[in-house]
């Protein structure tokens, strides 16, 4: 028998026909006139080659066959309500859920970590999992095993969703003796030793080899390509969080999107200045896969995160 040539109605018809045990009663709770009814049961006898209900004391007395189908129509009913009720509304207080989140250390710093410790107060069942853009391939997240990848991100796939997290501009973390404070213009700021920060929107990150400025290093450089000039880097890595550690020599600079420098500036003594050129502001993305799109966690979860960042989008 191929399901697709069976009316499935006629399922719920044979359930309440076993209970009323009449056709007349049955037509009645289905808000079906009793022709209709009697036009069911026949398919139905034909549907399943047995009588089904048979009359005997005055009443239609359900068979053998009708008997042992009653629990297996009972079950396939219960599981399609269950199917068709609409989701439940997703609860953060009480759910036990974990949310993967891949992003680099300068939003893992400024922007997850407060994210979390704020929705850990109020939401003691929720669990995050931190991925760093290293840890990721595109097919993670096309496949939807990450929930969100914040990141500056150069070209996308067009199925993938995007908002628009924030924009963050350039500036320059410093010693306070480091000579550039002396001399905060293009002039002093080449004649410095550098550290270059950057971070691939995700996937493993190849080792940088040429300097000279035939490869392109990242946003600052580009920039400063414009003014056909290059700066002279010193050290060269992909975590926001060590520039502050390696500012601690008087020699370097490090040129930081504002809200990771102030973050760093704000538990040492390093001193942030302008850049004294033009870089194009840092657009932070959040992207998710459409087999997320949908889900009532994940539309909580990007709400709540987007929420976040415009409150922290002046720190």
């Amino acid at each position: 028998m191929n399901i697709r040539h069976v009316d499935l109605n006629l399922l719920v018809y044979l359930n309440v026909l076993i209970d009323e045990q009449s056709v007349s009663q049955a037509a009645n709770k289905l808000a079906l006139t009793q022709p209709a009814m009697s036009n069911a049961l026949k398919r139905l006898r034909d549907l399943f080659d047995d009588p089904l209900l048979v009359r005997a004391a005055g009443t239609m007395t359900p068979t053998a066959k009708a008997l042992s189908l009653k629990p297996e129509i009972e079950s396939l009913l219960k599981m399609a309500e269950e199917i068709t009720q609409p989701s439940e509304v997703f609860d953060p207080s009480t759910a036990n859920i974990t949310f993967r989140i891949m992003a680099n250390d300068y939003l893992e710093s400024t922007l997850i970590a407060p994210f979390i410790t704020q929705q850990l107060a109020k939401n003691p069942r929720l669990n995050f999992d931190i991925l760093s853009p290293s840890d990721v391939n595109l097919q993670d997240m096309e496949k939807g095993t990450i929930d969100l990848a914040i990141n500056r991100f150069n070209g996308l796939p067009r199925s993938f969703h995007q908002a628009s997290v924030w924009r963050d501009n350039y500036c320059c973390l410093t010693h306070p003796d480091n000579p550039y404070l002396q001399q905060q213009n293009l002039e002093g700021y080449l004649a410095q030793e550098h550290i270059w920060v950057n971070r691939a929107g995700w996937g493993v990150e190849a080792a940088v080899t040429n300097k000279s400025g035939s490869q392109k290093l990242g946003w600052v450089d580009e920039a400063l390509w414009q003014l056909e000039q290059t700066r002279n880097i010193r050290v060269f890595t992909r975590h926001y969080m060590v520039a502050s550690l390696l500012c601690q020599s008087p020699q370097l600079i490090a040129t930081l999107p504002r809200r990771q420098a102030m973050l760093l500036a704000k538990h040492t003594d390093l001193v942030i200045s302008p850049v004294p050129f033009q870089i194009v502001p840092i657009e932070v993305k959040m992207l998710w896969s459409p087999l997320l799109h949908h889900a009532n966690p994940h539309q909580w979860l990007r709400r709540e995160l987007l929420a976040f960042a415009s409150t922290v989008a002046d720190r």
